[in-house]
């Protein structure tokens, strides 16, 4: 790849008279602060500061105007220089400084007492210096000024042009090695933008049939979903001039900056067609526009001149715009109509395949132990970007330098996954009574996500190690991806929820609960809400779409309902946290012994993997010895 330090060709002829400038005011600014320092005499020490050798004298005294009047009969010497300052010595062979009013009565009293008197009103060079340089650097500055308003197309344009060439935008220009092949688990995707590849590189085919190819392509998704990499894909696929730049590239404090670089930025893609020109971030200049907006004219006149190069564009110049952004819904209408940007595609987060196939693609980079199962990671990593997955490679593969290994093994991913998740282990000085309680808390969410196995996601481990906020967790890992979940699923996550306080209540009493469930209890009322008031899961509400808004933070009526039904809603969410969590403390009440040795095992280890918690629950590793002793799960059906 190679980068353009300045797509501007601009000619350097007034670039003189701009060093000219700088050096005089340089100057000028040095004689201001050189007078300032020669206006005072140092002194150190009751001696002169210029001092020669041994031959020392005294420091001059300072004199008022009034001192000179009453000793004048003193005074010996007398040189006045500019500015009125007085310098000399008195009879006594002290010397002074005075700074007088110009008097001749004065002058002529203190030479008839034998003084002399000496006026110098003769400027120095330093004095010319400091009255010319200023007229002069005033002079080049307009010179310059003038010189640009005639070498540019119109008066304020030649400046402008000037100062991009001072600024220039940033591009990335070149051939990129980046192909399809570099990228993975987003096959639709990469299949919807074949069809630019195939034009870049057989356009005759497409116009044989009277085939247009979009001129556009907006690329929207979630940060770190592969955007720009898509985008450097095609460019390398086709063996195309990528170029490439972001939207706050066209933004300045100089108003019709925006526009001039636009302007050359598409002159430098049709010189080399045909190309890929990238714009990262477009949202940057391309937010819609309102009639409020009076503010950010020189961004609406900068995304104006985008839409006029883009509508510019004839058919077969073979210049295929793409842009990315996180926010297309804050996109001007006009972007996104046929012609401009007339097609765009989203980019997901990957699923199960496609995590897989970007961690295999990403481990090539990795020492990684062939004991490794992909798979088992791809599963733990649900809403996992792929900038994501190759930073968990990456952490992994530090934690692996960090614990001597030879290889990247699976505990360092699952160490990496829990840092990235949760935050690092934390060194928390807790009370012994708190860590019984954590204990004891992670087992009930334990014992009762085992007795929904197969419903929930299956256990991953369970831990009571500090992690960021969290004092311990109990960690699901799914089979696969859900698109949707059933209303039995959703009444056992509930129970899951909420199992950790029912098991405080039940090992502890109810004047001993604590806070620490107050994230399951949020996550609980979070999904009971969406199933109520948007999903149609309760028969009481009904089939009807009911959203919770919340704007600024401030809890507001629920939209498309009455007051009454804002308050079945709630009572609604109530009457299903309710039955949740009897139905949790029904199970772990019945079953004190499993979960008490759950809660000693933690307690003993900190950890317990799947494994480990289906023995201490069922007797033997790997086998069910006998249900627990539970009721069934039509606790779960309740409404």
């Amino acid at each position: 790849m190679k980068k353009e330090k300045n797509v501007f060709n601009k000619k350097d002829g007034s670039k003189f008279y701009l060093i000219a400038f700088a050096i005089l005011f340089v100057a000028l600014i040095a004689r201001i602060i050189f007078t300032g320092i020669t206006n005072d005499v140092p002194v150190k020490d009751g001696l002169v500061a210029n001092n020669v050798a041994n031959n020392t004298q005294k420091a001059p005294i300072e004199l008022s105007f009034s001192d000179v009047l009453r000793r004048v009969n003193d005074i010996k010497t007398m040189d006045i220089g500019k500015d009125n300052v007085a310098i000399g010595t008195l009879k006594d062979g002290t010397p002074y400084r005075a700074t007088i009013t110009y008097n001749p009565e004065l002058l002529e009293k203190i030479s008839a007492n034998g003084a002399t008197v000496s006026i110098n009103n003769t400027d120095t060079m330093w004095d010319g210096i400091a009255k010319w340089l200023p007229i002069l650097v005033s002079a080049l500055f307009l010179i310059w000024l003038l010189r640009l308003m005639r070498g540019g197309s119109g008066g304020a344009g030649g400046i402008t042009r000037s100062l991009i060439g001072q600024n220039p935008t940033k591009i990335t220009t070149g051939k990129t090695k980046t192909t399809f092949k570099d990228v993975a688990g987003i096959d639709a995707e990469k299949q919807e933008l074949m069809e630019v590849v195939e034009f870049l590189k057989n356009k005759d085919k497409f116009k044989s049939l009277g085939a247009r190819i979009p001129r556009g392509i907006l690329l929207s998704g979630e940060p770190g979903t592969g955007k720009t990499l898509l985008a450097r894909a095609v460019a390398g696929e086709a063996n195309v001039p990528f170029f490439a730049t972001s939207g706050s590239d066209f933004s300045g404090i100089i108003v019709g900056l925006g526009v001039a670089k636009i302007k050359e930025i598409f002159e430098l893609a049709k010189r080399n067609a045909p190309c890929i020109l990238f714009i990262d971030e477009i949202d940057a200049i391309g937010q819609s526009r309102s009639r409020h907006s009076f503010n950010d004219n020189d961004r609406e006149q900068t995304l104006n001149q985008l839409l006029i190069e883009m509508d510019g564009f004839a058919n077969d110049t073979g210049i295929i715009v793409i842009a990315a952004t996180n926010r297309p819904d804050m996109l001007d209408a006009a972007l996104l109509r046929p012609g401009r940007f007339d097609r765009q595609i989203n980019i997901e987060l990957p699923n199960l395949e496609g995590r897989r196939d970007i961690l295999d693609l990403h481990a090539k980079k990795f020492k990684i132990n062939e004991n490794v199962s992909m798979m088992d990671v791809a599963r733990g990593t649900t809403g996992f970007s792929g900038a994501d997955l190759e930073n968990l490679l990456n952490e992994a593969a530090l934690h692996a330098v960090r614990a001597d290994h030879k290889s990247v093994e699976q505990s360092d991913i699952e160490e990496a996954r829990d840092k990235i998740l949760m935050g690092p282990k934390k060194k928390r000085k807790m009370r012994p009574e708190d860590i019984k309680l954590t204990a004891y808390h992670e087992a009930g969410h334990a014992f009762v996500g085992l007795h929904y196995d197969g419903i929930v996601d299956p256990i991953h481990k369970a831990t009571i190690i500090p992690r960021g906020r969290a004092l311990g967790m109990v960690q699901h890992v799914p089979v696969d991806d859900k698109v949707s979940m059933t209303i039995e699923e959703v009444r056992a996550d509930l129970s899951v929820d909420l199992a950790g306080r029912a098991s405080e209540e039940i090992f502890f009493g109810k004047n001993k609960i604590t806070t620490g469930a107050a994230s399951d209890i949020e996550m609980a009322t979070r999904l009971a809400r969406r199933s109520i008031t948007m999903a149609g899961l309760s028969d009481k509400i009904g089939m009807v779409a009911i959203n919770q808004a919340n704007t600024f933070g401030q809890r507001v009526a629920l939209e498309n309902a009455s007051e009454k039904t804002a308050q079945m809603v709630d009572d609604e969410i109530k009457n299903w946290i309710d039955v949740a969590y009897r139905d949790a403390k029904n199970l772990i009440s019945k079953n004190k012994s499993s979960v008490e040795k759950l809660a000693k095992a933690l307690l003993d280890k900190e950890t317990l993997s799947a494994d480990e918690i289906r023995e201490i629950v069922y007797g033997k590793r790997g086998a069910k010895k006998s249900a627990p002793k539970t009721t069934t799960k039509k606790s779960n059906a309740k409404k």
